[in-house]
């Protein structure tokens, strides 16, 4: 096992992440030995990850599955065990307590074909579609929905279904009306 202290930290991780994407976007435009050495070395490490996650129990792929960065990797492989759908779902509810806190709501709504499709509600009691921060929250969830399930080809906003707040009566204005006697 590694020592704690060769370990990176999630910061960490994600700078050498932007970097490789730097780094492989510029071996794209100069194919040859390096871009099919990175490609050999990501099957080859893609099935070394395919092996750890067949012989795992349950317990274990829940554990690999939830975190981020190993997420990504069973995802990038094609050997994460839950279903596209599963995981988009997960990364709306994962987001749904930032969206409430800003007074909207956010609800996952399944997924049409290879489209995933959410109910947001933007807060400050603007309605649907309203101001820079309703597209700023679209954008926030098609970005968290495809980052962790890239089989899906886009995210769908759905209205949500308005329906009007029953009106409240009190008890106290409703009266007895009494019929005159001659309508009897």
């Amino acid at each position: 096992m590694p020592d704690a202290a060769v370990r990176l930290a999630d910061p960490a991780v994600e700078a050498r992440l932007a970097r490789l994407d730097e780094v492989l976007a510029g071996l794209e435009s100069a194919p040859g030995p390096a871009l099919e050495a990175v490609r050999l070395l990501t099957e080859v490490y893609g099935e070394a990850l395919a092996r750890v996650v067949d012989d795992a129990d349950e317990q274990l792929r829940e554990r690999l599955a939830d975190d981020e960065l190993l997420g990504h990797l069973l995802v990038l492989h094609g050997i994460h065990p839950e279903s596209p759908e599963r995981r988009a779902a997960r990364a709306v509810e994962r987001l749904r307590p930032a969206v409430r806190e800003r007074g909207g709501d956010l609800e996952w709504a399944g997924v049409d074909g290879q489209m995933a499709r959410v109910r947001l509600t933007p807060g400050g009691g603007c309605g649907s579609g309203c101001g820079a921060g309703s597209s700023d929250a679209a954008e926030a969830v098609r970005a968290a929905v495809l980052a962790v399930a890239p089989e899906l080809t886009s995210v769908e906003t759905v209205q949500s279904e308005r329906r009007p707040a029953p009106a409240f009566v009190p008890l106290s204005t409703i009266r007895r009306r009494t019929v005159p006697e001659e309508a009897r």
